[in-house]
């Protein structure tokens, strides 16, 4: 049994292991219902970063009676499924929203169970995805043309064995119109020993392939993660990140601001910044739109712009992500644009004008017909 193996294999799984929670039998009864529904799981590696119940980390996996205080929300239509994920899936755990690209589900396995997660309602259940449904979304992108790329997801996909991942990845690189591969995982920053020289050169032989991986507080940037992001640079993988943005966790300018530039300093992108998602559950984690606004205006200008991801909601029902940026344009017209800059002043960008555009082009037009 590898590393990785042995500490996953002694994660915390009961409430009566949990860390810092009250010594009350009454809140632990209270937290055993919160687990029958959504079960827990926190890897012994993880487990010895947290280092108290304030700690952003414990707020991430440590359930707390506020999972099932928010249960039923009907003005705000919490869901089990907020994005509509099975109203997409034309065969099972294959999600196909978008026209060229399908999320394709390995597992329902994490190496942590984030107590915020958009599939809770999955994750740390058996038999949801089994290796007929895999077999059965493989055979749906080998039948679709017009999908040229496919995000492996799940759970968490680098929890597969090396040599399923092995044939997994060779089926779908061997489907001759799948141009892209990309693996959406959060084992790098939660189990980071999981990221062997020999995973790593199964990786390498499916090029092009693209990690997004999960990360949400600096904190979870130790040493280990440090190598394990420096191992999959170096085979040639592109990293990129993603961040929910958390109550209590991570809502602030310098912890994201920290965050993103530890990212960028191993070699890892900055991507996405995601408002949380209506999960049934979750709803104590959601912050309003307008903070991670004022988050990324707060980046702007004060990091490099390669640090400075895209703010996506997702939006509920299944109509996708959707981009939202501070309001940087003040005005515009057929003269010109206003736009405001990262230190608040206003600057005025002209717009090309009519009669300019058609002079060039019909200097142009002249010159064409002299030279013919």
């Amino acid at each position: 049994m590898q590393e990785w193996q042995k500490l996953l294999s002694s994660s915390v799984v009961k409430v009566e292991d949990l860390p810092f929670i009250p010594d009350s039998e009454e809140y632990r009864e209270r937290l055993r219902k919160v687990a029958e529904v959504f079960p827990i799981r926190i890897n012994s590696y993880f487990l010895d970063q947290i280092k108290s119940a304030d700690d952003p980390l414990w707020k991430q996996v440590v359930p707390t009676m506020q999972e099932l205080d928010d249960f039923f929300d009907e003005e705000e239509q919490l869901t089990a499924d907020p994005l509509n994920e099975e109203g997409d899936m034309p065969v099972p755990e294959l999600v196909h929203r978008y026209p060229d690209r399908v999320l394709l589900m390995l597992n329902n396995q994490c190496p942590i169970i984030c107590r915020f997660c958009t599939r809770k309602r999955k994750i740390g259940f058996p038999g949801i995805v089994t290796r007929e449904t895999l077999r059965q979304g493989i055979e749906y992108i080998r039948n679709h043309p017009e999908v040229r790329d496919v995000i492996m997801s799940g759970g968490d996909p680098l929890l597969v064995p090396d040599n399923e991942l092995d044939r997994i990845l060779g089926d779908l690189h061997a489907i001759p119109h799948l141009e892209i591969i990309r693996i959406g995982t959060r084992v790098p920053g939660t189990l980071p020993q999981r990221i062997t020289e020999e995973l790593c050169a199964i990786l390498k032989k499916y090029s092009p392939l693209f990690f997004n991986i999960h990360f949400n507080h600096p904190a979870e940037i130790t040493p280990e993660v440090e190598k394990a992001l420096g191992m999959l640079a170096d085979t040639g993988i592109p990293l990129g990140s993603q961040t929910v943005l958390l109550k209590g966790v991570n809502d602030d300018s310098a912890i994201m601001k920290e965050l993103f530039q530890k990212l960028l300093k191993n070699r890892v992108k900055p991507y996405y910044l995601f408002q949380a998602d209506m999960t049934l559950g979750s709803n104590h984690f959601r912050t309003m739109v307008q903070k991670g606004l004022d988050i990324i205006r707060d980046l702007q200008g004060h990091t490099s712009g390669m640090g400075v991801p895209a703010f996506v909601v997702d939006t509920p029902g299944g109509g996708g992500k959707v981009r939202l940026l501070p309001d940087s344009v003040v005005e515009f017209n057929d003269k010109e644009v206003l736009l405001r800059n990262y230190d608040g002043k206003v600057y005025r960008y002209p717009q090309p004008t009519t009669d300019a555009s058609d002079k060039i082009a019909s200097n142009e037009d002249n010159i064409c017909r002299m030279t013919a």
